[in-house]
């Protein structure tokens, strides 16, 4: 079973676009050559904000989520604090692989 990771990524003009992966390093690598999101083609330059291991694919999709309904405040506060994964689950509500919630 592949371990799935959630990041966020600052652009140029300041937004902070939310993905999951299995391997940040490469994505980031994906995303700033070009090869990534849409979005972030031509908002160069890119800086890695904030990374932090979920567990399985589902988990990290309803945790993307989750960040995606995120307010920009609400988001930079996530990257500033940069809660632990149980923390994060809290935040957001987020149920873990159990099905119950994360404490």
């Amino acid at each position: 079973m592949s371990v799935w990771f959630v990041y966020m990524i600052r652009a140029a003009n300041n937004a902070l676009y939310t993905g999951i992966s299995t391997n940040v390093d490469h994505r980031v690598t994906e995303h700033a050559s070009g090869r990534g999101s849409k979005y972030l083609r031509g908002r160069a330059p890119l800086t890695l904000e904030y990374r932090r291991r979920i567990g399985d694919q589902r988990l990290a999709l309803a945790v993307e989520r989750g960040l995606k309904s995120l307010t920009k405040t609400q988001k930079e506060r996530i990257v500033v604090s940069a809660p632990s994964r149980a923390r994060l689950l809290r935040i957001l509500g987020a149920r873990s692989p159990s099905g119950s919630r994360s404490s």
